[in-house]
């Protein structure tokens, strides 16, 4: 017999849809989101062009210096890494870091932030999820750690395919600090692991203004289009001494703070200024995309 024929009460699809989800299905909605997006060729291809960044300048350097001259300049911030390279390969890390920060690295999370939902819309699947007992805030949060993911992973890959290549064409050993301390290579290869999840951290407040961008469009397209062409905007406007008094203010500004870590003892301001100023771009367009979001009518 029938739950009808036995007077029972059909389940609605109502009760289905509106059902409070469970944090299993959270962390399923997170590891499916993970696997669509590292599967795709874009991704992929992303995280190669990352890969080849390091291979490249350790290759060029080692060509420049065959004849025993000295790589790039003196100094020892940012790029200027590049003079330490052939004494130890571990500098190549921070040099690929500080070369990848101010146009790769935010260019892969554009993308892949740009995408996160408007590319949704654009395939047609965004309304087949938010059936899922899933919801809108909480499948935006899944977007966002996801993006954050791709954050860690691509600031990983640049970090480990410099130290590879460093080890290959260059010396191992201790290192001298940029205040002229001398540290181990121990030591020197933590600070490394440590810069790259600075590196990481500084990219939050660009995967919330492309998640922001994204609930704005139903294009993918237009979407990473846009966030990508912010992102090359402030950088010059960053560059203008004419807006010294805004440039604190902008996303970018501190960026390269992480070479504050090669310092012993390290210099902390300017690294919690960037990490700071990260986390309220982060708060404000991670609003905005909620409010955006949540409000928005889903056709696609």
């Amino acid at each position: 017999m029938s739950r009808a024929e036995a007077g029972a009460e059909p389940v609605r699809v109502e009760d289905t849809v509106m059902r409070k989800p469970s944090p299993l299905w959270t962390f399923g909605l997170f590891r499916s989101e993970l696997l669509t997006t590292f599967r795709r060729w874009r991704t992929i291809a992303l995280l190669a062009v990352l890969a080849a960044v390091p291979i490249l300048i350790g290759i060029a350097i080692k060509i420049e210096t065959s004849d025993g001259s000295t790589a790039g300049g003196g100094g020892g911030e940012g790029p200027a890494f590049i003079s330490q390279i052939t004494n130890n390969g571990l500098f190549l890390v921070f040099t690929a870091l500080a070369a990848t920060l101010p146009f790769f690295l935010p260019m892969a999370i554009g993308v892949i932030a740009g995408d996160a939902i408007a590319g949704e819309a654009n395939a047609g699947t965004l309304r087949y999820l938010l059936v899922a007992p899933a919801g809108r805030t909480r499948l935006l949060l899944t977007k966002y750690a996801t993006t954050m993911t791709f954050c860690l992973v691509a600031t990983l890959v640049v970090a480990l395919s410099a130290l590879t290549v460093g080890a290959l064409l260059f010396p191992l050993g201790e290192l001298t600090t940029i205040s002229g301390t001398r540290i181990s290579f121990t030591e020197g290869l933590g600070r490394a692991f440590l810069i790259a999840l600075v590196v990481a951290a500084s990219l939050i407040g660009v995967a919330a203004l492309g998640l922001f961008v994204s609930t704005l469009t139903n294009s993918g397209i237009a979407a990473m289009a846009t966030t990508v062409g912010l992102l090359i905007t402030i950088q010059i406007l960053d560059q203008i001494p004419q807006l010294h008094a805004l440039q604190p203010y902008f996303f970018s500004h501190y960026w390269l703070s992480f070479a504050d870590l090669m310092r012993d003892p390290v210099y902390w301001d300017d690294l919690v200024r960037n990490l700071g100023l990260q986390g309220l771009y982060a708060a404000v367009f991670g609003s905005a995309a909620w409010a955006r979001f949540t409000a928005k009518d889903i056709t696609a």
